[in-house]
């Protein structure tokens, strides 16, 4: 129910001014129906007041309660609601909108000057710091959203209308007068300036903030904290800023965390990122982007689902034009400690780079690969990432780390490692290996693989897992389909064909990666057709489209299973027999239990005798043996190995079952 507000009486004026009150011009304080003179002391009113009612005990850390009420302030232009704490406010609280159950306390300075966008429309220079891909910022900015913006500049007239867009919804939002949502705490600070705060937020001893949205909820509040720096921002429910982080021009998404000193301009940041301690400048941050280091530098690139190690460094420009080049990391890379790329550069797909490299590679065809660094040059092993324990470490938690607890998520993710997407660079990574192999090639430079080169030793393998992975993936999807199916469908070969048959022929051509969205190009396409011709109109009609991709993403990826099993068969679905799918079962069982040895034998790696260095301190080998088996356990009994090897007799469960079911068809 909406407060009503009525003048004060004199009586009450009388007391408020007792209790060391005073306002310019007190016809224009207004007060709730049950107003208390008594929970107000000490405080300058001026311009136009509203005041609810405060009878409250609020809880503060450690226990304490104390009453709602407003004492040792300067409130200007202010509508605060009930059951409100205020105390000690140097200078003044101006311009602001505060709801109920909000505690303000020791703060220098909380006010709005002008008109303020908080945030909204503030250009970002993401992956050139020249220019040319700047993202407006908003309250609900998609990482999908800001890729296009940022990468589908050949589509003029898309980037335009997406821009016109967020530039209305900035204009709705324009206003002169802060908001301080229910239930929020803003304490110990020092300057806080045309900042909208959400409801929920804790901002806590922060050195300013400055031109910016706290866009906190309920279930998933922000927290901004000691000595923070902030201007030009817009920060999402669940991130967490604090620990002297300086932020300037950047979009924080939700469940992201910023600390230990790190700063960031220009950037944008999407779920679940963690960054401490380094420093950004206009990088596009796909979610789970990851820094830890004090001597990481990431500059200029676009990464998603990536950890940088200690040391990491890029350079954007080569002392003639300027920071004018850019770097691609596709999901999932890493980088080794003090690695180096000179951009540009691509890097494909859950790949490690090792080393410095100058060479301005190009392995976006080769996922799953190593870059390493030999005698100035970088040597690319394809597929080398896919035999590694941590890849599949990486898969499992990435899920399990989503810190979004927000009813309404911003980014679309799907967390797959075999998808679509990467197993169509597989097929052709592979194609790129055998035909290079055919023709004999030897330690050369790759044409499709500029800036690299692949040594005779590494193509035999690289085509060997890779294959192992397609059959896999293949294998994976031909089995999730068939165990859904009813037991009626295994009484007839005509069921089965029926059922394999894919709903759509959407997603049987290639695939993109929308920062973190998988999604047919033909469906990416038409919805930047729809925005070009105004069938699509509004950022909310934008987002369903890009909803209707991920809650459509099953039906994509059979449809694209199915016609590359075509392909590979040389047999459409409806010639597809009973014995072909028990051998693709028989094949994906395979191809599950090599990729898991592989992992396992990674893994064991972990136990061997030089992994005991300094183990058993001032002691013999036996000494050593103990201490080691003490802390590290045995491999045997590790928790990710027995994952793994749980796992794998589960699929290979599943894949016998099938075979038993379909060999009743025959």
């Amino acid at each position: 129910m909406k407060t009503k507000f009525r003048p004060l009486s004199d009586e009450e004026i009388a007391k408020l001014t007792a209790r060391g009150c005073s306002c310019d011009d007190w016809s224009k304080v207004e007060v709730a129906e049950r107003f208390n003179t008594a929970a107000v002391k000490s405080t300058h009113f001026s311009g136009e007041i509203k005041l609810g009612v405060f009878e409250k005990q609020l809880s503060f850390f450690g226990g304490i309660t104390r009453p709602a009420g407003i004492s040792n302030a300067t409130i200007h232009n202010c509508t605060i609601g009930d059951n409100v704490y205020i105390n000690h406010v140097r200078d003044c609280i101006a311009n602001y909108h505060i709801e109920d159950e909000v505690v303000i306390e020791n703060v220098d300075l909380l006010a709005t000057d002008g008109e303020s966008s908080f945030g909204n429309g503030t250009e970002v220079a993401v992956i050139n710091e020249a220019g040319g891909r700047e993202i407006p910022i908003y309250d609900h900015l998609s990482a999908q959203v800001a890729y296009i913006i940022a990468l589908y500049r050949h589509r003029p007239k898309v980037v335009e209308k997406l821009k016109k867009m967020i530039a209305d919804y900035t204009v709705s939002v324009v206003s002169s007068m802060g908001f301080v949502a229910k239930a929020a705490r803003i304490t110990n600070c020092r300057v806080v300036k045309n900042v909208r705060v959400g409801p929920g937020s804790v901002i806590e001893a922060v050195d300013r903030l400055e031109n910016g949205s706290v866009n906190s909820c309920p279930e998933d509040p922000v927290y901004i904290g000691p000595a923070v720096s902030a201007e030009d921002f817009i920060v999402c429910s669940g991130s967490k800023i604090t620990d002297a982080a300086v932020i300037s021009r950047c979009f924080i998404g939700q469940g992201c965390v910023v600390a230990r000193q790190f700063s960031a301009e220009n950037s944008v940041f999407f779920a679940n990122c963690e960054c401490l301690h380094g420093e950004a400048c206009s990088i596009f941050a796909g979610p789970y982007t990851v820094t830890h280091h004090k001597s990481t530098l990431l500059i200029a690139g676009i990464f998603s689902f990536f950890n940088a190690g200690s040391g990491s460094n890029q350079s954007n420009h080569l002392y003639k034009l300027g920071p004018v080049h850019q770097g691609v990391l596709e999901r999932g890379s890493k980088t080794a400690s003090d690695s180096y790329m000179l951009w540009p550069a691509k890097v494909g797909a859950f790949s490690v780079v090792v080393g410095k490299h100058y060479g301005r590679p190009d392995t976006g065809d080769f996922p799953f690969s190593y870059l390493t660094e030999r005698n100035g040059e970088t040597v690319l092993a394809p597929g080398t990432n896919l035999r590694k324990t941590g890849l599949v470490r990486d898969e499992r938690k990435w899920p399990r780390r989503d810190r979004r607890k927000d009813p309404k998520k911003l980014d679309l993710i799907n967390f797959e490692l075999l998808s679509p997407y990467t197993a169509q660079k597989l097929l052709k990574g592979q194609r790129l290996l055998t035909d290079h192999k055919a023709a004999g090639g030897g330690q050369t430079d790759f044409l499709n693989c500029p800036g690299a080169r692949v040594e005779n030793s590494a193509i035999a393998n690289g085509i060997r897992v890779y294959q192992n992975a397609v059959d896999k993936f293949l294998g994976d999807c031909l089995v999730e389909r068939l165990e859904k199916l009813a037991e009626s469908a295994f009484k007839g070969r005509d069921e089965l064909r029926s059922v394999l048959k894919p709903k759509t022929d959407m997603g049987t051509g290639k695939w993109v990666d929308l920062a973190g969205l998988f999604a047919p190009q033909e469906y990416v396409e038409k919805v930047l057709s729809d925005i070009e011709n105004d069938s699509i109109r509004s950022l909310e009609q934008i987002t369903d489209a890009l909803q209707s991709a991920y809650n459509n993403y099953a039906d994509y990826r059979w449809a694209w299973a199915a016609r590359t099993l075509e392909q590979q068969m040389g047999k459409g679905i409806n010639d597809i027999t009973v014995d072909d799918i028990i051998e693709l079962v028989k094949k994906w069982k395979a191809a599950g239990e090599r990729l898991a040895s592989w992992n396992l034998a990674d893994a064991q790696k972990e136990y061997t005798g030089a992994m005991r260095t300094g183990y058993g301190i001032n002691g013999d080998e036996q000494t050593k043996d103990a201490d080691f088996g003490v802390v590290r356990g045995r491999f045997e009994t590790n928790s990710f190995v027995c994952e793994i090897k749980e796992s794998t007799d589960q699929s290979v469960g599943r894949a016998e079952r099938l075979i038993s079911r379909l060999e009743d068809l025959r």
